[in-house]
């Protein structure tokens, strides 16, 4: 089991797994002042309280809950969201506001998901040509319905 020290500035507890088999860690808001209303198309930078140090090789991905955006049209504008090893700072939600209608986050209320993952760093290698495959240059809708 990977172990990340954080820093829980908020009022509420740790991000936390719902199902023995999730991928994901809930997020929760966390709003001293109050609650965010979000209206129609409006999106919002929403504190968490939580700083991380994720060891080189990893990264933490910030993903939209499904609950909220079906149910309320809630997503994450930049999704996924990005938390690089060498970020120290507190983690934010972007969220947006896709329905009609305005939608109000509650402190403490869970906003997104968590996920962290092992990446690779690359070294580019100029070429030429790269190896044909079946598929070729075919892009979006190549492969049909």
């Amino acid at each position: 089991m990977l172990k990340i020290p954080v820093i829980n500035a908020s009022r509420h507890e740790l991000p936390a797994y719902q199902t023995a088999h999730a991928a994901g860690l809930d997020l929760r808001a966390d709003l001293p002042n109050g609650a965010i209303t979000l209206h129609s198309l409006e999106r919002v930078l929403v504190p968490t309280g939580l700083s991380l140090a994720l060891p080189p090789g990893y990264e933490a991905q910030v993903r939209p809950r499904s609950g909220l955006a079906l149910k309320h049209g809630i997503g994450i504008v930049n999704s996924p969201g990005t938390i690089d090893a060498d970020y120290r700072g507190e983690i934010r939600v972007l969220l947006v506001n896709l329905s009609k209608e305005p939608f109000t986050v509650q402190d403490g209320e869970r906003i997104a998901q968590l996920v962290v993952a092992r990446h690779e760093t690359i070294e580019w290698q100029p070429t030429e040509a790269l190896n044909a495959t079946e598929r070729g240059a075919g892009g979006y809708g190549s492969t049909g319905k």
